[in-house]
């Protein structure tokens, strides 16, 4: 293992920001994992931290294919991090909306240069995602529609759900889109929650990773089986809001099946304890993500379904 500084930001009031890479094997370069690029996705530094430890460990056994090199930033944002920002903390802009970078512009874009500068020419890229409300999501691997796509190789995954999204015009700033348009088969990993540790949906998603390095080659290392993935677009995935704001109260959980018209959360009066609004589906489907703060907004998004 080689631990680099992949990117050094200079700082008048502070230490350097050293942007901090582990690379594993050596040879052409065949898959570059990323973690955090915001300052509250501890969840994705974490399942990074834990690929560190484990590719290692196969560098050490003779696991990784000789020829291979496997390269690991589990965090690029922890100015942000170190203060609890989402955002970068000068001008609240956000480094996953900049790439592929400019080397003179705004100091986001000097970063995400820095650090697209280090990730392109690899074969596979797969970025550990995080979703802008606070939530829980069923684990899921996501590409986007460039025409570079190949959706076949999500299913090397083994996550239960592959995710193909029709890319908006800020979806071209992101480093998952830049990638492929540098001909990098670019890969988004969801992995449960964001703020906080999930130990189950942390091991899901390394599980996933080492699945999908072990299919392509990459490494030989024996893995756990997985889902029979289930490629469908992101139109599948339907959105409940809420019709009031209030206290929400959730009456189910992810991975379930509802029924059209089940009841599955509510919408209680903070003061009097009434139910102001009763949650229900529209169609039956399979419960995608879950809203998981207790106080909401009206017209919020509280819901995902995925429909049969």
């Amino acid at each position: 293992m080689n631990k680099e500084i992949i990117f050094t930001l200079r700082s008048p009031y502070r230490e350097n920001m050293d942007v901090v890479g582990y690379r594993f094997g050596s040879g052409e370069r065949s898959a570059a994992i990323v973690g955090s690029f915001r300052g509250n996705e501890i969840q994705q530094m974490y399942v990074c931290s834990q690929l560190v430890k484990i590719l290692r460990r196969l560098e050490e056994t003779g696991q990784i294919v000789k020829g291979k090199e496997i390269m690991v930033i589990p965090c690029v944002n922890y100015y942000s991090m170190n203060i609890g920002k989402r955002f970068w903390p000068m001008d609240n802009t956000d480094i996953n909306r900049m790439f592929p970078g400019y080397d003179m512009g705004e100091t986001t874009q000097r970063i995400a240069d820095g650090v697209f500068a280090r990730l392109q020419g690899y074969e596979y890229g797969i970025q550990l995602a995080s979703f802008y409300q606070p939530g829980n999501f069923l684990g899921h691997v996501k590409m986007m529609e460039t025409g570079f796509t190949d959706k076949e190789l999500m299913k090397k995954f083994g996550l239960r759900y592959g995710i193909v999204r029709e890319p908006r015009p800020y979806d071209t700033t992101t480093l998952n889109y830049n990638w492929q348009i540098w001909e990098t088969k670019a890969f988004s990993v969801y992995s449960g929650s964001t703020d906080r540790i999930d130990e189950n949906a942390a091991r899901e998603s390394i599980d996933a990773i080492l699945r999908f390095l072990n299919g392509t080659g990459i490494i030989t290392r024996k893995v756990r089986p997985g889902y029979l993935t289930s490629i469908i677009p992101e139109s599948n995935v339907a959105q409940i809001h809420t019709e009031t704001a209030g206290i929400f109260v959730s009456m189910t959980e992810t991975g379930r099946e509802a029924a059209e018209n089940d009841v599955i959360g509510k919408i209680v009066d903070p003061f009097d304890g009434e139910t102001l609004s009763l949650i229900r589906t529209r169609f039956s489907g399979i419960v995608f993500f879950e809203y998981d703060s207790p106080l909401i907004n009206e017209h919020t998004v509280v819901f995902k379904i995925i429909r049969e």
